[in-house]
């Protein structure tokens, strides 16, 4: 990747970060949706478009102007509303909404490392063909493992976070909660200060080791 231009390293990644980004919020809206709540549904929040759920600032400007800067993927999609009241049990059943984002990135970076395993031995037919779709399997499943990891990290309002509400006891599980106002400026803080890179990168580079072509990938982004 280092031997591509900007232009060229955005023309690869965008593909992958929208419908990475996309599939995980219509995920959320797709599960509450199926537990009772008909909240995002109504709202035209369980769809692929991806206009429903980019967020000018979050989903454009700040991974841009990250990526350019630090070359690390960092933003946010407008957030799925669900109301609990109308689940059949609101603390489990959020629990679920919200693990429903990251199993689908987890899905998607299957997806993306057979698409990578297919460019790869496309290679020597087209690389016309086989070169973009090697490097946008692998930034895809890069992308993916990133969110499954980060929105995994126990900390409102990351879905990790809304998980552990779900599962702790009530007294523990209100402590955490009140947390969430304060949950993303601790993760910034955390990104400015390096920490949440060193956190991090263990786990995403665990979970690409698991993955079809898992070697093009980390030989692209971690060498």
């Amino acid at each position: 990747m280092e031997d591509l231009t900007l232009l060229q390293r955005l023309a690869v990644l965008i593909l992958p970060v929208v419908l990475a980004i996309t599939v995980h919020e219509a995920a959320h809206g797709y599960v509450a949706d199926r537990l009772g709540d008909r909240t995002a549904r109504l709202l035209g929040r369980v769809t692929l478009n991806p206009l429903r759920h980019i967020d000018p600032l979050g989903t454009v400007l700040i991974p841009l102007g990250m990526y350019a800067l630090t070359g690390f993927l960092f933003g946010w999609a407008k957030p799925v509303p669900v109301n609990p009241r109308n689940l059949a049990n609101p603390r489990r059943g959020m629990a679920v909404v919200a693990v429903a984002g990251p199993l689908s990135n987890l899905a998607m970076a299957l997806l993306w490392s057979l698409a990578l395993v297919a460019g790869k031995a496309l290679l020597p037919i087209s690389s016309w063909v086989g070169l973009p779709l090697l490097l946008m399997g692998a930034a895809g499943v890069l992308i993916n493992v990133i969110l499954l990891v980060l929105n995994m990290i126990p900390l409102p309002p990351l879905d990790g976070g809304r998980v552990l509400v779900g599962v702790l006891p009530r007294g523990l599980a209100r402590v955490v909660a009140q947390v969430e106002p304060y949950g993303l400026f601790i993760l910034v803080a955390l990104l400015v200060s390096g920490l949440l890179g060193r956190f991090v990168t263990p786990f995403v580079v665990g979970a690409i080791d698991l993955l079809p072509g898992s070697s093009v990938v980390l030989s692209l982004f971690f060498n």
